[in-house]
């Protein structure tokens, strides 16, 4: 089975791990999804995550983050940019999560970050997801 669009397939894979309330999710490995976890380890979503060599291109596995009574961190995750539609941004129009208590990721030139650090930064680029 070939996966068009492999960052939609970690969010769905980190949503459905939360929602059954697993400790851990295993995650193919590419560099965009290590920014991207590494992004989430940042902001406090998940508790870590660790790269899982397998002789070819290797696993990360997220260790999900839960609060009181096993309730989930992550309330939502949501993919904006898709391969049919891609959806960019400028430093003005960059969106705002929950009014700011969320995370907007992109993918800049200078690298994946958060909309606060694009904003900080003066850059725009492409939204990949929303997370609050």
């Amino acid at each position: 089975m070939h996966i068009t669009d492999t960052i939609a397939d970690m969010l769905t894979r980190i949503r459905n791990a939360n929602n059954a309330k697993h400790d851990t999710v295993d995650i193919p490995a590419s560099n965009m999804k290590k920014a991207i976890a590494q992004i989430l380890l940042d902001e406090g979503y998940i508790k870590s995550f660790q790269v899982v060599e397998d002789g070819k291109q290797g696993n990360i596995r997220v260790v999900l983050k839960y609060g009181q009574g096993k309730s989930p961190v992550i309330q939502g995750l949501r993919r904006v940019s898709k391969p049919g539609l891609r959806i960019y941004t400028s430093c003005e129009d960059m969106p705002r999560v929950m009014k700011g208590l969320g995370v907007a990721i992109l993918s800049t030139n200078k690298g994946v970050m958060t909309d606060r650090q694009a904003r900080k930064e003066n850059v725009g680029g492409e939204v990949l997801a929303f997370i609050w």
